[in-house]
């Protein structure tokens, strides 16, 4: 397992960006579901919107992505898959927008949302805007995808916004010019200045006042209420039990042992056992809470029979399952799936 990267709170990436990133591995001969399983991620549960995966197995997946595919530009390749709806309240907002202005407005406030590990900040005089990305990321390959994804997602945003290209607008990249960009240039639809002191947006002050094709002033305003909800409750959410749950929400195979939680968030299983300790939780407890979560979901949603739930759940047999189901809510889980068919 490589190292992990630093930052000062691990709030996980949304797991639709590591599905998305598979879909691509797929289309290019790599055997993605391998390399997720290889890395204890379950391919199964990353195309949703509401799961994150933790920080660690993030770079363990695109190092290992970016090793196994020879292609350093993945995040440059996920840019141009970054339509706004998967980007959750956040695109929303962003789509029903009323300006430019307002559009990165947004992007600055809610960034952490989608990609935790950076900031934006604003800068502005008469001419032009410029919008500072700093990662909080160690150099690697976790940090080259992530800054390359946003940055270049940034100028197909544009296109999906305006109908058009920004203009005038560029992406400042620190550092000089990778020897596999020039394989890319072609389809930014932005000039690439390298060797800048930045990493950022440059937009002309005149374009801020671009309108948006989709505004809608009250889906803008409930949107980016979501995104105040999202951001204090992902922020509050940050203790360990949150890093834990996160492994145990994403893992193959299901449950996990301790020891590979510990392993896969770089501590030992006495030390995870201790900091879950002070905040007064087990590691049983969040094991059984992703169960009970996912024996909802399975229960309402599909029509898989008990024996199947259970195995899912790494149940040895159905009435283990039940047993632990209506200790959990009372009930048994065929009349939970009763109940869910009649609303």
């Amino acid at each position: 397992m490589t190292a992990p990267a630093t930052a000062k709170q691990d709030l996980g990436l949304p797991a639709i960006y590591l599905h998305l990133l598979a879909e691509l591995l797929a289309s290019i001969g790599i055997d993605e579901k391998a390399l997720l399983v290889k890395v204890g991620l379950d391919p199964t549960r990353l195309n949703s919107l509401d799961l994150r995966v933790s920080q660690a197995q993030a770079n363990e997946f695109v190092t290992g992505a970016v090793i196994e595919s020879g292609e350093p530009g993945l995040g440059i390749l996920l840019a141009r898959e970054l339509k706004l709806p998967l980007h959750g309240a956040l695109g929303t907002a962003v789509m029903s927008s009323r300006s430019l202005t307002d559009v990165m407005n947004l992007v600055t406030r809610f960034l952490t949302l989608r990609a935790p590990y950076l900031s934006v900040s604003h800068r502005q005089n008469e001419d032009q805007a410029l919008f500072v990305i700093t990662s909080e990321l160690d150099a690697g390959a976790l940090n080259q995808f992530v800054l390359d994804a946003v940055l270049y997602g940034f100028a197909s945003m544009g296109e999906q916004l305006t109908g058009a290209t920004v203009t005038g607008a560029k992406i400042l990249r620190r550092g000089p010019e990778p020897a596999h960009f020039h394989r890319f240039r072609d389809a930014i639809p932005l000039t690439v200045e390298f060797s800048a002191a930045h990493d950022a947006i440059v937009i002309p002050t005149r374009e801020l006042d671009s309108g948006i094709r989709f505004s809608n002033e009250q889906l803008a305003a409930a949107s980016e209420a979501q995104c105040e909800v999202a951001l204090n409750e992902l922020t509050r959410d940050a203790g360990f039990s949150s890093k834990v749950r996160r492994v145990i929400e994403t893992s193959h195979p299901f449950p996990p042992k301790l020891a590979r939680v510990a392993g896969t968030l770089y501590v030992s299983d006495r030390t995870l056992k201790r900091r879950l300790q002070d905040e007064s939780i087990s590691f049983q407890t969040l094991v059984d809470g992703v169960r009970l979560q996912r024996a909802r979901e399975l229960l309402a949603k599909t029509s898989m029979n008990l024996g199947q739930i259970a195995d899912a759940l790494g149940y040895a047999d159905a009435a283990n399952f039940t047993r632990a189901f209506k200790r959990w809510t009372g009930q048994s889980p065929s009349r939970f799936r009763a109940l869910s068919l009649c609303q």
